[in-house]
């Protein structure tokens, strides 16, 4: 029996917390379902707002999908629910990716739960340099912690490992650049004043490692009078890779959970991340990133991590846009 009302405003509150997680290209690719018979709340896909050259297994959209199941729990537990979340509940619905039920209260509103509630609003994607102070020890024991807590991996390699990785990554940005189809579907969604308030205002692109030396995604590609001035990113980046031990998509859920679990934790502790997704848009590439001496993982997201500025909000869709209340 529920013994804390779901009202209109809470409610909005949940959906607010859900679409500020990051997605491939801001696309959003979600939708929600409340129940109310039963106070669950459904999750599903919106393959309308998928991006099928980048991403055509889905892969990337079910991440997206589970970083915002994870907001979900957070400010669940916020509110002070004890929310049981299912990841594919139902086999013969294959969009429902998730649900979250809210019928059992909590005894309590842990401090940590607090704090990645409040990260959940400063959270953002930083596409500039960061300072060349190290991420401290203990606050990348932090980030491990969180990723292992969804049933991922999060690993810190050395110097040169992150050197193969980013040469990966660069090799992977080469091809998104020279192929058309790639090149086409990136730039569309580059969003100019008026746009719909989902992809990425063009205000939110960030410059190019003047270096070479960090290949962050140029949106603008070969569209050189788009570009900002190249500038000088860090020398020595703080690269995390992301992994789970399988590969199907109910492990791209958790990715996305563990994704969006390690990115609230570290913006708790003032660290800001852009992601390097280039090299898992290619198979081959995305294969090459694993580390054998890891054993047979999967690399789900390459994290680059540093201090920096908090970083402008994207746009997002109202909560109207993505919310179906209807019993």
């Amino acid at each position: 029996m529920i013994t804390i009302a779901l009202d209109g405003a809470g409610l909005e509150k949940l959906i607010s917390a859900a679409v500020a997680a990051p997605s491939i290209h801001n696309s959003q690719p979600w939708h929600f379902r409340l129940r109310p018979e039963t106070s669950i709340l459904e999750v599903r896909a919106r393959r309308e707002r998928a991006v099928p050259i980048t991403d055509p297994e889905g892969r990337a959209m079910l991440i997206s999908v589970g970083a915002a199941v994870l907001n979900l729990r957070v400010a669940a537990r916020h509110m002070g629910w004890a929310p049981v979340v299912r990841l594919l509940p139902d086999p013969a619905e294959p969009d429902l990716l998730a649900d979250v039920e809210l019928d059992q209260p909590s005894l309590a509103t842990l401090p940590a739960n607090a704090e990645l509630f409040e990260a959940i609003w400063h959270r953002h994607t930083v596409r500039t340099p960061f300072a060349d102070a190290p991420v401290p020890p203990a606050v990348l024991d932090r980030l491990a912690e969180a990723a292992r807590a969804e049933q991922a991996v999060l690993h810190l390699p050395g110097a040169e490992e992150r050197t193969r990785l980013l040469e990966i990554t660069a090799e992977a940005e080469r091809s998104n650049t020279t192929d058309p189809d790639h090149r086409r579907e990136s730039r569309s969604w580059i969003q100019g004043p008026g746009a719909p308030p989902y992809g990425i205002p063009a205000t939110a692109l960030g410059p190019q490692d003047r270096s070479g030396h960090l290949p962050v995604r140029d949106f603008s590609a070969i569209e050189p009078a788009e570009h900002l001035p190249p500038t000088v990113f860090e020398a020595e980046p703080c690269i995390a890779v992301l992994a789970t031990e399988h590969d199907r998509p109910v492990d791209w859920l958790r990715a996305g959970l563990a994704l969006e679990h390690v990115l609230l934790v570290a913006t708790v502790h003032q660290i800001r991340a852009s992601l390097l997704h280039q090299a898992m848009e290619w198979p081959q590439l995305r294969w090459a990133t694993r580390d054998p001496e890891h054993g047979p993982e999967y690399v789900q997201m390459l994290l680059r991590l540093g201090y920096g500025p908090e970083g402008a909000p994207t746009p997002r869709l109202q909560v109207g846009e993505v919310l179906d209340a209807e019993g």
